[in-house]
């Protein structure tokens, strides 16, 4: 995936951008479910937990489904390049050294937790400051701030750490260790009374 490129039969085909990859996975207890190797789960940028829909969107399902294919009425809402733009945009949001550094901390401490057989690796770090810079977009914000980091650490992180067998039986989520893990780290600028204003660099 990271590579966009597939190779078939020794052929190598380089795929077109932007490429991404969005994936279901039903949850691990249900039958014919196998966990992704960890090589596989660290190239997904971040894991979304869905739920069960709210009684009034599984009315809105009835209804849809009911009355025909929901595919049929199915538009492009954009294009390959408004999307490479937007891509383009965020990549200049400013993120400071402080929270670069914020950044990395919380990643290594992921390595040091005795809860967790697996750490994150350096990718997870580089995968955390890019959705920070995308949400500090979508927000209107040309830099990142320490929320933004806090915000994105469960989604984009805990599908790369393994737990230990003891927190497994303690019956600790990934969710859960890496919460905790970050809520111990100091927040940049906390100690030095800086403002939020303070990170646009």
């Amino acid at each position: 995936m990271e590579e966009r490129q597939v190779t078939v039969d020794g052929t190598t085909f380089r795929l077109q951008t932007p490429f991404m990859v969005i994936a279901t996975q039903n949850p691990i207890e249900m039958e014919g479910t196998y966990p992704l190797p960890e090589a596989q789960r660290d190239r997904f940028t971040a894991r979304i937990a869905m739920g069960y829909p709210s009684p009034d969107a599984e009315l809105t399902m009835l209804d849809l489904h009911g009355a025909g294919d929901p595919l049929d009425a199915l538009a492009p809402v954009s294009d390959a390049d408004t999307i490479r733009r937007l891509i383009a945009t965020v990549r200049q949001v400013h993120v400071s050294e402080p929270l670069k550094q914020y950044a990395v901390d919380i990643v290594a401490t992921t390595r040091q937790s005795p809860d967790l057989r697996l750490g994150a690796s350096p990718r997870a770090g580089l995968q955390l400051l890019r959705t920070a810079r995308a949400v500090a977009a979508l927000e209107g914000r040309d830099y990142v701030t320490p929320d933004d980091l806090q915000a994105l650490v469960v989604p984009v992180l805990a599908h790369r750490v393994i737990p230990t067998p003891e927190a497994q039986l303690a019956r600790r989520t990934t969710d859960s260790i890496v919460a905790d893990l970050v809520r111990r780290i100091p927040v940049p600028g906390a100690r030095t009374g800086d403002r939020r204003g303070d990170w646009q660099g």
